[in-house]
């Protein structure tokens, strides 16, 4: 039998009646034919109930012990998504993480897939199972331990089963129908594209866009998983939702495919830093070491080489997650203080937004940076720091301006417009 994998994240299975609106679109796809691996999220709500429950326990927790716990909410899901199923005369069972099973690393609350073997659900199969319902975000670990593999992680989940089960497509059911130009929630001319390669989708996801998750991109790339998108909540047939593809499966041919943002941006700046060989590695390393996580980076010549002082010095800005700055303050202060940098001051700015313009064809398109900045100063708005890379053009610019600029952009190159 051909093998579809579905995925349905935790609005698709909130409740009961959703559970059971989730459980007809897989009998749909059995009775065409299929047989299906199902992954499931949590129940809306409930993962952040377990965690709020760990934390509440155990302040400075046992991870393995926090695994134990959060990966419940896939367990109880996936339970009644094999209950529901039954009753609707699809023979189908539930599977956790060990039972498959789902080998991981041993980072508990990060841990990475090593391999998904096979032969026990292949066996169920060949006996007559039509559906496994399977629960998402968790696995085993090489000393027989539950661990879970990070927020997201039922997104990837699914497509490390599609590649391990060489699937004919992996369906992502969520609360949107499909990946748009923009969010719909901030631009009424936001355009749901029927197709978008993977690099675009991996560039948007890591930028801000919600709709999946950045490893399961990545890992679809890398094993030509054809991914699509499509919502839980409507009728939906085989040209529904977004296509996550190849760039050669793609007719359009849009400069740019859509404009990502990230609200809860922090923009720092180490003044007067030396300008040495390692200088980087010094002041990167223990933010690193802390856990925080740097996007935007930029060095500049400093004003007091403009002053007359002796000696080489630089400004290092660099920009993270607004809710990661005190640990980033911390981490520098202790190298500081440790002499392995130098610095007269930390400018800190944890009012400021990422905006970006994504888009395969600007490898082969002069004029988009121009063309960005050109609308974004039609509209007032000042760039603090810019980025780029070969498909991609980000900004950090004050919040306050972050929707206006978002709007500014999808207008500026006509994203309303297909092809």
């Amino acid at each position: 039998m051909p093998l579809l994998v579905m995925k349905f994240g935790g609005t698709s299975v909130a409740d009961l009646d959703r559970i059971k609106n989730a459980a007809a679109k897989v009998r749909r796809e059995v009775e065409r034919g299929y047989d299906v691996i199902v992954i499931v999220s949590a129940m809306s709500g409930k993962t952040n109930e377990l965690v709020g429950w760990v934390e509440e326990t155990s302040p400075l927790y046992d991870a393995r012990e926090y695994d134990a716990v959060v990966s419940s909410g896939e367990n109880v899901t996936a339970g009644l998504m094999a209950l529901t199923l039954q009753e609707m005369d699809v023979p189908a069972r539930s599977w956790q993480g060990w039972q498959v099973p789902i080998n991981t690393t041993s980072a508990h609350a990060a841990a990475r897939f090593v391999d998904i073997p096979r032969a026990n659900i292949d066996q169920k199969f060949a006996e007559g199972m039509k559906v496994a319902v399977v629960a998402g975000f968790q696995g085993l670990s090489p000393e027989g331990r539950i661990t879970t593999l990070g927020r997201g992680g039922s997104d990837t989940t699914a497509v490390a089963f599609a590649a391990a089960f060489e699937a004919e497509r992996c369906d992502i059911y969520t609360d949107v129908d499909g990946v748009y130009t923009t969010d719909p929630r901030i631009s009424a001319k936001a355009r749901k594209l029927d197709r978008i390669a993977f690099e675009e989708m991996l560039e948007l996801a890591s930028l801000g866009a919600k709709v999946l998750q950045t490893r399961s991109v990545e890992l679809a790339m890398r094993y030509k998983v054809k991914l699509r998108v499509l919502s839980s909540f409507e009728d939906t047939d085989e040209n529904s939702g977004t296509i996550v593809c190849d760039e050669e499966d793609i007719m359009e041919s849009k400069v740019v495919s859509g404009v990502a943002y990230s609200r809860d941006e922090a923009k720092m700046t180490l003044v007067t830093v030396e300008d040495r060989p390692g200088i980087a590695a010094a002041i990167f390393g223990p933010l690193a070491e802390a856990g925080v996580n740097v996007d935007m980076i930029v060095q500049n010549i400093s004003e007091r080489d403009y002053e007359g002082h002796t000696g080489a010095v630089t400004d290092m800005t660099f920009s993270c997650p607004v809710n990661q700055v005190a640990r980033a303050r911390k981490a520098m202060e202790e190298a500081r203080a440790s002499g392995a940098i130098a610095y007269d001051d930390l400018v800190e700015d944890t009012d400021v937004a990422k905006v970006s313009v994504v888009g395969i064809g600007m490898r082969s398109h002069a004029g988009v940076a121009a063309r960005m900045f050109q609308a974004l100063a039609a509209d007032g708005i000042n760039i603090k720091v810019i980025t780029t890379s070969e498909i991609k053009i980000s900004v950090l610019i004050d919040r306050k301006y972050m929707e206006l600029a978002v709007q500014a952009l999808h207008d500026a190159f006509e994203l309303e417009k297909a092809g």
